[in-house]
């Protein structure tokens, strides 16, 4: 469904600041793949999320979507395909409208745009059954701006945003990583409800090895800007965290992970 071939990023070339990013990505996401994304700071993750994004153009290689070439299309055109959901919970939402209207926002995503109104009649008791099933106890307060909210409540919104009109691809960019283990853990479970019942394709990035086993049918380790490995099926399903500390070490050629990735 997405193809990255032979992906080229270096931020800064030319200068002493140079700094290779991703270094010839390889990588075939296929329709209905659930995959986590690992590795250490700076191995590249959240960048080749940027890249499939289109948030910054590719030094080399090629991007494909459902065999067509999108390398060369800007971030605005990708997002009719995509969905996409920050680790910042103050990213993905606009914070002095209410929720109704962000929903209503995300209703009319990738349409042409006319003079109605945002939210139509039937619409918000749609939305208020929506937000019930989060079971955040948002259901009354539809009309309360988003900026009021708490950041997992916010998150939520903002997940349901990316996926209300059924993207091509779900992109998580450490999506939990700014919330309290709680409320990670809730946004995590309506994350992995969503994927499953609207059979989307997912891409998360995530430091914490534990949910990247959990979660899923398949999951790839990066490291200086390249992938190393990337299981899948019953293989994945027998990981264990020591197995993956132990995968890390071997194809990192004995550099151990970092501390961010063991306290997760």
């Amino acid at each position: 469904m997405l193809k990255l071939i032979d992906i080229q990023k270096t931020f800064n070339a030319g200068t002493v600041n140079a700094k290779p990013a991703l270094r010839g990505v390889n990588l075939t996401i296929n329709d209905g793949d659930f995959i986590t994304v690992i590795g250490g700071n700076g191995a590249g993750k959240s960048t080749m999320l940027n890249m499939i994004a289109g948030t910054y153009a590719c030094d080399g290689g090629r991007i494909e979507l459902d065999g067509r070439n999108i390398t060369d299309l800007n971030e605005v055109q990708r997002a009719r395909y995509m969905g996409r959901v920050f680790q910042d919970p103050m990213m993905g939402t606009a914070a002095s409208m209410s929720i109704l209207e962000n929903l209503g926002m995300a209703r009319r995503r990738t349409k042409r745009r006319t003079l109605a109104w945002g939210v139509r009649k039937n619409e918000p008791e749609e939305y208020r059954q929506m937000v019930k099933d989060f079971d955040l106890g948002l259901e009354n307060r539809l009309t309360t701006k988003v900026g009021l909210l708490s950041g997992g409540q916010r998150q939520a919104i903002t997940l349901l945003m990316a996926t209300m009109q059924r993207p091509k691809l779900l992109l998580l960019d450490e999506h939990t990583a700014a919330l309290d283990p709680k409320t990670a853990a809730k946004v995590l479970d309506l994350t992995e409800k969503i994927i499953r019942e609207d059979n989307l394709t997912a891409l998360m990035v995530t430091h914490n090895m534990r949910d990247a086993i959990r979660l899923g049918n398949r999951l790839i380790m990066m490291h200086e800007g390249r992938v190393i490995y990337d299981v899948s099926g019953e293989e994945k399903a027998k990981l264990t965290v020591e197995d993956l500390l132990k995968k890390f070490t071997e194809a990192s050629k004995g550099e151990f992970a970092n501390d961010r990735m063991l306290l997760g």
